[in-house]
């Protein structure tokens, strides 16, 4: 078999010989050979440009990364240059400030004279007296000295009415706890507490022809003397049973205080309120 060579048009023609070469099929057979051609250009060209723009763009890349990165150190050696002039500046101007100090202060000290103490001639002579002699004499012994009725001694009364005069009033505190190291307690514990509740809230009738039933959670402050003062509901069921929550808390007798430091203190307390229908 002989080797056919597909750009050659020969075997077009063995292949319609004897046939209409007028229909279409062989005028396409004979333009199948340019067609490959401009096909495989244009798939060269094509591979060509994308290598061609793919350098390109590393390229580019590579020299505004080199661009960038030479424009930063010129920028960072700049800066080091400017703070290193700076804190030679600051020095210099500390050295100068130290040294006129320095200088100042010597000179002062060579300013100053040496006084030595002359003792007088006319001075009374110190005497000192014997444990025994102190013991035997009307005279006080004490921080200070004075005479009764001397300008001296009402000096010295002033001043102590003046020191008890300046002593602070107590203040009274008016901070609320709500943590204290005692926290307040009914007078009884917990079950009494209880059996007043129990035996002080009348079911209103509104709600109980309605069927409300709840917890009414309320807040209130033990004072110090262990009344109940600024009961408030924190948490409502209905209006009718709030009030009577409210009611009950005020009406209780006077708690145990809580206390702080050992101190009684305000103390805010939480306390639920539970109202069941039997």
């Amino acid at each position: 078999m002989s080797k056919i060579d597909l750009l050659d048009q020969k075997w077009i023609d063995l292949v319609f010989e004897g046939k209409n070469e007028a229909y279409g099929a062989y005028a396409l057979r004979q333009d199948t050979s340019k067609r490959n051609l401009f096909a495989m250009l244009a798939l060269f060209a094509g591979l060509i440009a994308i290598v061609a723009t793919f350098l390109i763009v590393n390229v580019a890349s590579e020299a505004i990364a080199r661009a960038q990165a030479e424009h930063e150190t010129e920028v960072t050696l700049e800066q080091i240059e400017e703070e290193a002039e700076e804190q030679e500046e600051e020095e210099v101007v500390y050295e100068v400030e130290e040294l006129e100090q320095l200088v100042a202060e010597e000179t002062v000290m060579n300013s100053e004279k040496f006084t030595a103490y002359e003792m007088e001639d006319d001075a009374p002579e110190q005497v000192t007296k014997t444990q025994d002699e102190v013991a035997q004499s009307d005279v006080a012994i004490g921080a200070i000295d004075y005479d009764q009725g001397s300008d001296e001694a009402e000096h010295v009364l002033k001043v102590n009415e003046k020191v008890v005069d300046e002593v602070p009033p107590a203040v009274e505190e008016t901070k609320v706890f709500d943590v204290v190291e005692q926290m307040p307690q009914y007078k009884g514990g917990d079950q009494a507490l209880m059996d007043y509740l129990n035996k002080s809230i009348k079911y209103p009738v509104i709600a109980e022809e309605n069927g409300i039933q709840g917890r009414v959670v309320c807040t209130f402050v033990v004072e110090r003397d262990g009344s109940i003062t600024d009961v408030k509901v924190v948490r409502s069921v209905d209006p009718s049973l709030d009030k009577e929550a409210v009611r009950v808390l005020k009406a209780m007798p006077k708690w145990i205080p809580g206390k702080q430091n050992g101190s009684a203190v305000r103390v805010k307390f939480t306390l639920p309120v539970t109202f069941k229908l039997q």
